[in-house]
């Protein structure tokens, strides 16, 4: 999960890594799952900051986007979306713990199967 993205800053995934060390998987399924891991963050979070936006603001978000431009991708957030930091780690808590929850699962099913 070498990715990083504009914000990344706020949040950490570093309790989730562990949790997927922690499974008797190898290698590569580990790192397929914190792939994943990664994927459904950003998914999620770029949903939470979408339904913020108008059309308009949507399109130049995703314009700064895909120019990887962090500078330009903040001052548009901040302008237009108040609060949007908090927004963005609430979206991320949550979709944290329910992977936390998913790992959690797994551990016992593996338990239940050996």
């Amino acid at each position: 999960m070498s990715k990083t993205h504009f914000y990344s800053h706020l949040i950490e995934i570093e309790s989730l890594v562990v949790e997927l060390d922690k499974l008797e998987l190898s290698n590569k399924e580990k790192e397929h799952l914190a792939n994943l891991v990664d994927s459904n963050l950003h998914h999620t979070i770029l949903d939470a900051i979408l339904s913020e936006l108008s059309e308009e603001d949507k399109q130049k978000f995703m314009e700064h986007l895909t120019n990887d431009d962090k500078e330009k991708i903040w001052e548009h957030l901040n302008s237009k979306v108040d609060k949007i930091e908090e927004k963005i780690k609430t979206a991320a808590e949550d979709i944290k713990k329910k992977m936390h929850e998913d790992i959690k699962e797994s551990k016992g099913v593996n338990k239940q199967t050996s």
